[in-house]
C-alpha cells in the first residue's frame, strides 16, 4: 500500500515547504497572541478571588459547556491518543478518550450537583468543612502535584506542535510554550480561560473536522480501515489480557479524574446546580464524539504514515501532508487552541489550591482580597515553572497524563465520595485514607511493580477509611449549611 511521504522530493519543493512552515509558525504564534489578547481584555473584570477563581459563579450553558469540554479535551485527546492508538490500536484509547469522556458523564450524573450546592472557592474547601484544616492542607499537597503533571503534559504536545510547524527543535519550542502559557494563564484567571475556551473549542471541532475530511477522503485511509486486524479494535488489548488489566486501564482515567480540582472548579463556576449538571453532561457527550477523531486517525495512521519516530506527531504530520498551507495553520491553531484550554485551567488549579487553601491558611486567614488575587496569580507563575520543568525530562504526554490521573487520586476520590454522601468518619478516617491510598500508589508503581497498582490504591484507600470508621474514629461533621447528599 502507497503512504504519504512528508520529505520533499525536489529542491523546489524544499523551498515551498519551508515557505508553509514559516507561514504556519507566523499564524501559530498569531493565533496564540490572539488568544493573549482576549484573555488579558477579559481579565480586566477580574477583581477578587473570587472572580479570579470560580469565574463569580456566572457561567452560562454555552461557556459551561464549552469551558469543561475544551478544558478536558487536551493534548492528550487530541496528539496523545492518536500516538497512543498508532502504536497499540484501540487499547491504547482507553484512558482517552473513551475513559474520560465517561469521567466528565459520570461528574454530570452524580457529583455536579452536589458540589455546586456547597458553594466552594476550591476543592480543597471541602475537606475542611467536613473533616478539618489538616485534612485539607494533606489533600491540597496531594492535588497539587496532579495539575502540576496535567499542565506539564500540555506543555510537551504545545512543544510537538510548534516543533513540527516550525522546524525548530522540540527544546527551543519547549521553552517558548512553558513562556506562553504562563502568562496567559496568570492574566485572566478562570473567566478569561471560560471565553478563550468557547473560542478555542469552536477552533479546534473545525480543525479535526477539516483533518478528518482530508484524511478520509484517501482511497488509502477507506482500505487501511477495511484491513485492519481484528487485534487492533479491541479495548481490552491483546488476547489474553487480564480483567484486572483492563480495569485498571478505565479505573485510572474515571475514578481518578472525575474529581479532579480542574473539572470541579468549572462546574462550581456555572451559575446554577442545574446549568452544573447538564453542562457536564452536554460536555462529555461532545467530548466522546469528537474524540472518535483522533482514534480514527490512529488506526489508519500505520498505514498512511509508517515507522514514526515520535508516534505523537502523527496528526500534525498528516494535516503536512494533505492540507494547503491556509488549512494547515487552521488545524495547527486547533491544536493550540486544545492545549492553551487545558494547561491554563491546570495551572489556575495548582495555583488556587496553593494560595486559597496553603498559602492564606499560614498567613493567619486574614488576607484581604487583593492581596489574595495576588498570591493567587503569583502562584500560577510558581506551578508554570513546576510544569516547564516535568515537560522537559518527560518521556511523552500520554505518559504524563496517565501520572497525573493516578497519583495520589485513589485517596482524594474515596474521602470526597465519603464527604459528599455523608459516610460516617472524621479527620482519622480521612487521614488514613489519603495515607493509605497514596502509600499503596508509590508502592506499587515505583517500589514493588505491581501489576495494578491503582486497584489497589483505590482498595488501600476505601479499606483504610473503612476500617477506621467502624472502629468509630469520628463522626460526619457538616460541611456548610448543605445537608444534601449524592443521590
Amino acid at each position: 500500500m502507497t503512504h504519504f511521504s512528508v520529505l520533499a522530493s525536489s529542491p523546489a519543493q524544499a523551498i515551498e515547504s519551508r515557505r508553509t512552515m514559516n507561514a504556519t509558525t507566523l499564524t501559530v504564534l498569531a493565533y496564540v497572541l490572539a488568544s493573549l489578547a482576549i484573555g488579558a481584555w477579559i481579565g480586566r473584570r477580574v477583581r477578587s478571588e473570587d472572580d479570579y477563581l470560580v469565574a463569580g459563579r456566572t457561567l452560562g450553558y454555552g461557556l459551561g459547556t464549552f469551558t469543561i469540554f475544551a478544558t478536558w479535551f487536551g493534548a492528550e485527546s487530541c496528539i496523545g491518543s492518536a500516538g497512543s492508538i498508532y502504536a497499540e490500536g484501540l487499547a491504547g484509547g482507553t484512558a482517552d478518550p473513551f475513559g474520560y469522556g465517561l469521567c466528565v458523564l459520570l461528574m454530570g450524573l452524580v457529583f455536579a450537583v452536589p458540589l455546586w450546592r456547597l458553594r466552594l472557592t476550591t476543592l480543597g474547601d471541602l475537606f475542611r468543612r467536613r473533616f478539618s484544616p489538616g485534612v485539607e492542607q494533606l489533600a491540597v499537597m496531594l492535588m497539587i502535584p496532579t495539575s502540576v503533571l496535567w499542565a506539564a503534559a500540555q506543555v510537551r504536545a504545545f512543544a510537538q506542535v510548534l516543533a513540527v510547524s516550525s522546524g525548530w527543535t522540540v527544546e527551543v519550542t519547549l521553552t517558548l510554550a512553558a513562556a506562553v502559557v504562563i502568562v496567559y494563564t496568570m492574566m485572566g484567571g478562570l473567566l478569561a480561560d471560560a471565553w478563550t475556551d468557547l473560542v478555542q473549542g469552536i477552533a479546534l471541532l473545525t480543525g479535526l473536522g477539516v483533518l478528518a475530511a482530508a484524511v478520509l477522503a484517501r482511497p488509502e485511509a477507506g482500505a487501511a480501515l477495511a484491513a485492519l486486524e481484528p487485534g487492533r479494535l479491541s479495548l481490552a488489548g491483546p488476547p489474553g489480557t487480564s480483567p484486572w488489566t483492563v480495569l485498571e486501564a478505565w479505573a485510572i482515567p474515571v475514578c481518578g479524574s472525575v474529581l479532579a480540582a480542574e473539572l470541579v472548579a468549572r462546574v462550581i463556576a456555572c451559575r446554577s446546580p442545574a446549568v452544573a449538571r447538564r453542562s457536564a453532561l452536554a460536555a462529555g457527550s461532545v467530548y466522546l464524539v469528537v474524540g472518535l477523531v483522533p482514534v480514527t486517525l490512529g488506526l489508519v495512521g500505520p498505514a498512511l504514515l509508517p515507522d514514526l519516530d515520535h508516534p505523537e506527531q502523527l496528526l500534525p504530520r498528516l494535516a503536512q501532508t494533505l492540507l494547503p498551507a491556509p488549512l494547515f495553520a487552521l488545524f495547527a491553531g486547533a491544536l493550540v487552541s486544545a492545549i492553551l484550554s487545558t494547561v491554563d485551567s491546570a495551572l489556575l488549579a495548582a495555583g488556587s489550591l496553593f494560595s486559597h487553601n496553603l498559602l492564606v491558611r499560614w498567613l493567619g486567614g486574614d488576607v484581604d482580597d487583593r492581596r489574595r488575587l495576588r498570591l493567587a496569580r503569583a502562584s500560577v507563575v510558581l506551578f508554570g515553572l513546576a510544569a516547564y520543568g516535568l515537560a522537559w525530562h518527560a518521556e511523552g504526554v500520554y505518559a504524563l497524563v496517565e501520572e497525573a490521573s493516578a497519583f495520589a487520586s485513589a485517596g482524594i476520590f474515596v474521602v470526597v465520595v465519603a464527604g459528599l454522601a455523608r459516610v460516617r468518619g472524621g479527620p482519622p478516617t480521612a487521614y488514613a485514607a489519603l495515607g493509605a491510598g497514596t502509600a499503596a500508589w508509590v508502592l506499587g508503581a515505583y517500589v514493588l511493580a505491581w501489576e495494578h497498582p491503582y486497584l489497589i490504591s483505590l482498595a488501600a484507600a476505601g479499606g483504610g477509611y473503612g476500617v477506621l470508621a467502624l472502629a468509630g474514629f469520628g463522626n460526619a461533621a457538616s460541611v456548610g449549611s448543605d445537608r444534601e447528599t449524592i443521590h
